[in-house]
């Protein structure tokens, strides 16, 4: 709807040109918006304020001259109004309303795709937790966030590929392999007075305890440097192993798992500093190297080389994005946690060093999650090893429960996640109301067929007969999908989707319990359970892209 009340006014501003009545101008952006108050209309837009500058003129004036410049207003528009300074408020014909929903049924499972993306491939990294570890509750945000924003880009037409980076050639892969050593000297009878530094958790026991049991008599005959590099790798790909398992039991499977080793291989993070070195980017004050961020707007410059020789993650990251470049992405998102902040402006200063527009690098920063059991704060701390994986949060809640409760605020506000909430069958559970309205819809639509109704087409219903102010409400909702899905792809902004979905599960139950859908009336009866089921049509549609399922039952 907006698109069309887009291109209306778009077409009005030229008659009023052609007319003389406005100025020749370049058309700027037009807002369309839902007034809060249904008195201003369906919809409504501030463009006549927007051209008022340009056109030296009042901005009721503007919208007079666009008001009487639209054309074929019978078909689509009830009425427009010109309210306040000169916003444009659209009633729409409630007959062109209900038509709408031919949409709906006509495209069923693929309504809310677009071509937006026009086959641009984009490249989203995510997750890429260290394997030093099992994913934990911070980690399980960033994961549907960065999964969920892959699949409204998918929706929206865009080529998409997954990708996890494994941070495994830094000084942490030798402390995890020293960690695992020391347990294995302790599960051997010897008294170790355990590194601080090294990884506390319980896992680490466990696998200290399967290498024991499995490599026992190899484990003798390796010389020191060898067994830390053994442990090191059989931990790494253990725990990789299982990252792979609870993301795939959350409902994320990855199209690339990436190694950082790769990079520096055929010395490329080496050739890649010298390169933009001989740029100019690049200086050296003594054995350091650094670079000029702030020629790009940082506020100091970054070492890349420390003094050791050693590549900082600094020049790794910016390898890594000149090797996600140059296999063909267009665009790159990576999902970051929120403590990454300070981060971005040296990223941003390597793709302009690349030769490439910051436009196609786009940062989210994902905030904490605060862990609460019926309120009460859950304590996790990474450093003792004692924190709350997603393996036992999906365990105890599930995955629905899990994702959707992810995405209940904005990626950069802090979240607070309630077990107890989560588990709950009740109104108050935010993914149990919306799961509970697409399998209240499924009933109707059972038990319909029970009575002997088919279940309709939109050619086979009198659709004028949905003529209530729910009705129109309900349509309205419905109609709000796709733009809903493009607004989300434009923005990057994923907890739009469980926002509208609470809101048309709202306006549906409150539908359903104040009118009978199966009645006396036949032709009403087919009108209201047609508009059930596209209803049920767009909360599924909307839930696949959430990685939620849409039960049939409850």
């Amino acid at each position: 709807m907006k698109k069309k009340l887009t291109q209306l006014l778009k077409e009005a501003i030229h008659h009023g040109i052609e007319k003389g009545e406005l100025k020749n101008c370049e058309v700027p952006f037009i807002e369309i918006e839902s007034p809060r108050e249904n008195a201003h209309g369906d919809y409504a837009s501030n463009i006549a304020m927007m051209l008022a500058s340009g056109q030296k003129k009042n901005p009721r004036k503007i919208a007079e001259s666009i008001v009487n410049s639209i054309e074929d207003r019978e078909e689509m528009l009830e009425s427009v109004e010109i309210a306040g300074p000169g916003f444009i408020n659209f009633f729409i014909n409630q007959k062109f309303w209900t038509t709408l929903l031919k949409e709906v049924d006509d495209l069923a499972g693929r309504y809310g795709t677009s071509d937006l993306g026009r086959g641009e491939k984009v490249q989203v990294e995510f997750v890429s937790a260290n394997p030093t570890g099992p994913l934990h509750i911070g980690h399980a945000r960033g994961a549907v966030v960065g999964d969920v924003i892959a699949r409204i880009l998918e929706t929206s037409g865009y080529k998409v590929s997954r990708e996890y980076y494994i941070n495994d050639a830094g000084n942490q892969m030798n402390t995890l392999g020293k960690s695992v050593y020391y347990r294995i000297l302790e599960l051997s009878g010897e008294k170790v007075d355990f590194p601080p530094e090294c990884y506390q958790g319980e896992y680490i026991i466990d696998l200290a305890k399967k290498i024991q049991i499995k490599y026992e008599k190899e484990l003798d005959k390796k010389e020191c440097d060898d067994l830390t590099s053994f442990l090191t790798e059989y931990a790494s790909s253990s725990i990789l192993a299982g990252i792979k398992d609870d993301l795939r039991a959350f409902g994320i499977i990855f199209d690339c798992y990436f190694s950082e080793k790769e990079l520096y291989k055929n010395n490329g993070v080496r050739k890649l500093l010298e390169d933009l070195r001989e740029a100019g980017f690049i200086y050296k004050e003594g054995e350091t190297l650094w670079f000029r961020t702030t020629d790009f707007g940082d506020e100091k410059d970054r070492v890349v080389v420390r003094e050791n020789g050693e590549p900082t993650y600094f020049a790794a990251d910016i390898e890594y994005h000149k090797n996600k470049f140059d296999r063909g992405f267009d665009r790159v998102i990576d999902i970051w946690g929120a403590d990454h902040h300070g981060y971005i402006p040296r990223m941003y200063a390597g793709i302009k060093a690349l030769g490439k527009d910051t436009q196609c690098l786009n940062i989210i920063l994902v905030q904490l999650v605060n862990l609460l059991r019926d309120g009460l704060p859950v304590a996790m701390s990474t450093r003792t090893g004692e924190f709350v994986t997603l393996k036992e949060v999906i365990d105890e809640v599930g995955k629905d429960a899990a994702r959707y409760n992810f995405l209940m605020r904005r990626s950069n506000s802090h979240l607070d996640f309630d077990l107890e909430l989560a588990k709950r069958q009740s109104n108050e559970n935010p993914v149990y109301y919306v799961q509970y309205a697409h399998a209240r819809i499924k009933s109707i639509l059972r038990m319909a067929e029970e009575r002997g109704f088919a279940i309709p087409s939109y050619s086979e219903v009198d659709i004028s007969l949905l003529d209530l102010e729910e009705e129109r409400t309900l349509v309205k909702v419905i109609n709000g999908f796709p733009e809903l899905i493009e607004a989300s792809a434009r923005t990057l902004e994923p907890h739009r989707i469980p926002f509208y979905t609470n809101d048309l599960a709202s306006v549906f139950h409150s539908y359903y319990n104040k009118n009978r859908v199966i009645s006396d009336n036949m032709e009403l009866t087919k009108a209201r359970l047609f508009l059930v089921k596209t209803v049920g049509i767009v909360l599924k549609n909307a839930l696949g892209i959430l990685g939620v399922s849409a039960p049939e039952r409850m």
